[in-house]
C-alpha cells in the first residue's frame, strides 16, 4: 500500500469533515487513532487530506454499524499498517460472532417452544401449594438437585423458602425458568450467557411477551448483516483505491 497521500486533489481537515457531517477534531482524532493513514502537512504545517483519506473515511463509517467501533478500529488500523491478512481475519472473526449469535437466537427459539404449553413439570405429591420442591424438579428435569442449587446461585431460579420446612419452593415461573436454562445448557451455552436470556423472559412477564422481543433480535441481526456487506463493499474500493495509488 503507498505510504503517502498523492499529490492532487487535497482536502482540508472540514471539506473531509463536512463530507460525512463530523467535527474536525473528530477526523484529526480518527487519525491519531490509525484509522486513517497519516495526513500530509503544508509548508505551514497545516493538514492536508487526499483522496485515499476519504476512502478510509467512507470505509471506516461504513465498518462500524456491523462490526462496531472497536472491531471497525482494528480493521482499519491493520490495513493502513499494510497487514490486509490480519484485516481479513478480524472480519472473518466479526462474521463468526455474528453467526453464533444467530445460533443462540435459534436456540432460545427452540427452547421456547419447547416450553409451549404442557411442556412444564407438572405437580406431583412431593409438591407444596403454589410450587415444587427441589427434588421432583430436578426428576422432572432429569438433573441434580445441586445443578438447581447452582442455577440459583447464578440468579436464573429464584425459588421461595417453605416458612415451616425452610425447603426451596419453586413457583410456575421457575419452573418455566429452570426449564429454558435446562434447554440452554443442553444446547452448550453458559450460565453467564443464560442469565440475560432469563432475565429477558421475566422482564417480557413470560414467553409470549417475548416474541416480541424475538422479532425484533431477529431485525437487529439482519440489519447487521447487511450493514457488514455494505461495510465490506466500501473496505473493497479503499483497498483497490490504496493498492492503485489513485
Amino acid at each position: 500500500m503507498r505510504k503517502n497521500p498523492q499529490t492532487a486533489g487535497r482536502f482540508r481537515p472540514i471539506d473531509l469533515a463536512r463530507r460525512h457531517g463530523l467535527s474536525t477534531q473528530a477526523v484529526r482524532n480518527y487519525e491519531a487513532a490509525g484509522i486513517l493513514p497519516a495526513a500530509g502537512r503544508t509548508a505551514h504545517g497545516y493538514r492536508t487530506y487526499a483522496p485515499l483519506h476519504a476512502h478510509a473515511l467512507a470505509a471506516f463509517l461504513a465498518l462500524v454499524p456491523g462490526h462496531g467501533h472497536g472491531t471497525a478500529t482494528a480493521i482499519m488500523r491493520a490495513v493502513n499498517r499494510d497487514d490486509p491478512e490480519e484485516a481479513f481475519r478480524i472480519v472473518d472473526e466479526s462474521h463468526a460472532q455474528l453467526l453464533e449469535d444467530r445460533r443462540t437466537l435459534q436456540a432460545v427459539e427452540r427452547a421456547l417452544r419447547d416450553l409451549g404449553p404442557g411442556a412444564a413439570p407438572a405437580p406431583d405429591d412431593a409438591s407444596s401449594p403454589g410450587g415444587m420442591f427441589v427434588g421432583p424438579l430436578a426428576g422432572k428435569l432429569g438433573i441434580r438437585p445441586a445443578t438447581l442449587r447452582k442455577w440459583e446461585r447464578a440468579g436464573l431460579v429464584t425459588p421461595r423458602r417453605d416458612p415451616r420446612t425452610g425447603y426451596r419452593v419453586y413457583a410456575d415461573t421457575d419452573v418455566r425458568d429452570a426449564g429454558l436454562a435446562h434447554q440452554l445448557r443442553r444446547g452448550g451455552y453458559r450460565l453467564e450467557q443464560i442469565a440475560p436470556l432469563i432475565a429477558q423472559v421475566r422482564a417480557a412477564g413470560g414467553l409470549e411477551p417475548l416474541a416480541t422481543a424475538l422479532r425484533d433480535w431477529h431485525a437487529r441481526l439482519a440489519a447487521r448483516g447487511r450493514a457488514m456487506l455494505a461495510g465490506a463493499a466500501e473496505l473493497d474500493a479503499y483497498l483497490r483505491h490504496a493498492h492503485d495509488g489513485h
